[in-house]
């Protein structure tokens, strides 16, 4: 039953994430339709991470004081109508403000999801993997569901986009009741254990880190490669990769530890970040490929490792690892465009390959903290069993 249930809610995951992917999916068709610049569509990605960044630590606050499983639903639904008005938007401004509502649904969605999420898993890295895996593939399938769509209906198709969301708020209504009853809330109350805070920002720098490279990636490659079908094929690559790696990342820390895989993780990344803009041809697919894997392989050990630093704010931790601090690195990337349009795309991906570097000397500083059970005992961690 717990399997189910976590399976359930990696599929709401999903639903909802599929919005996050779907915005650099509209790039291509927002550049050759409306004319939009490099700078200008950075702006659009902007919008879908500013406001989030901006509310998350709020949601992730009202999570931790009260149970708002009624908030999934209604996110999940304002992230895909936001998306779905996007593209019949009649003006540049209107466009970004509908994106930012879609930003704003998806905020609102993972603080609580999390919560949740920790009760199924049950405090298992693979399991917890799993939930994460559901957001990444929602990613991956962004271009395979917005590429086909807007290149046969035109940016007037966008509002078919709304279907995944209202699907994903349906299907995952049955176990939000069932992981929100009293019993449950019961068991899943805040195990003892103090916050470390000075460990819990330096994660998130290090999350902030490989944002600002992985949104930069996902923004730009498919223009690097030349757009169309070819640029669809590398955001796919880039996105599906991540579900290799997320599912990778859980393996390897249950035998070896969340920081040991964290760290491995960021080292392997610098020479696949600095492969794709070096790697002629498909060469770079195949560093487009490594570097999602190695960048993804971490993701829900963030999620975590968070909650285990803020043993006592699981909402808050949960909203920052996989919202707030995810989300930075849109902010950055209208200085990438602005270095694409002032000298050339390939040197404004080049400005990515510091960050991994970053990521991995910030992660040395971290040690592997004791695990909070959700039942409300903590303990060593050490390469939990799924």
């Amino acid at each position: 039953m717990k399997t189910s249930r976590i399976t359930i809610l990696a599929a709401g995951h999903a639903c909802v994430d599929v919005y996050q992917g779907a915005v650099p999916a509209l790039v291509p068709f927002l550049v050759a339709g409306r004319g939009y610049g490099y700078v200008a569509v950075s702006g659009v990605v902007l919008a879908a991470t500013l406001l989030s960044s901006v509310v998350q630590p709020v949601f992730g606050a009202l999570t931790d004081r009260w149970r708002m499983p009624w908030l999934i639903p209604v996110s999940m639904t304002t992230a895909g109508l936001g998306v779905a008005l996007s593209g019949v938007a009649g003006s540049y401004a209107l466009t970004w403000l509908a994106v930012a509502l879609s930003g704003l649904g998806v905020a609102a969605y993972h603080p609580e999801s999390a919560r949740l999420a920790r009760i199924a898993s049950r405090g298992s890295h693979v399991r917890m993997s799993w939930f994460s895996l559901g957001g990444t593939l929602g990613f991956a399938s962004a271009p395979i569901l917005v590429t086909p769509l807007l290149a046969a209906g035109g940016l007037g198709a966008s509002p078919y986009l709304v279907i995944p969301a209202v699907a994903g708020a349906l299907l995952s209504l049955t176990v939000i009741r069932a992981l929100a009853g009293p019993g449950e809330a019961d068991r899943a109350a805040p195990p003892s254990g103090r916050d470390d805070w000075p460990s819990f920002v330096r994660l998130s720098l290090v999350i902030v880190f490989r944002s600002v490279v992985y949104v930069g990636l996902s923004t730009f490659v498919a223009l690097y490669l030349g757009g169309g079908a070819a640029g669809a094929v590398a955001l796919f690559v880039l996105f599906a990769g991540g579900a290799v790696g997320t599912v990778l990342g859980g393996r390897l820390a249950a035998r070896w530890g969340r920081v040991r895989t964290m760290r491995l993780a960021y080292a392997a990344a610098v020479p696949a970040v600095a492969g794709v803009v070096l790697a002629p041809g498909f060469g770079a697919y195949v560093f487009i490929a490594a570097a999602s894997i190695t960048l993804y392989a971490p993701f829900s050990l963030h999620v975590t490792l968070g909650q285990d630093f803020l043993p006592r704010r699981v909402g808050t931790a949960g909203g920052v690892t996989l919202g707030l601090a995810v989300s930075v690195g849109g902010l950055a990337s209208p200085l990438v465009g602005a270095v694409a349009e002032a000298v050339s795309l390939r040197a404004a991906l080049a400005c990515l390959v510091p960050f991994p570097v970053l990521a991995w000397l910030l992660a040395r500083t971290l040690t592997e903290p004791a695990q909070a059970d959700p039942t409300g005992t903590v303990e060593p961690s050490a390469g939990r069993p799924g």
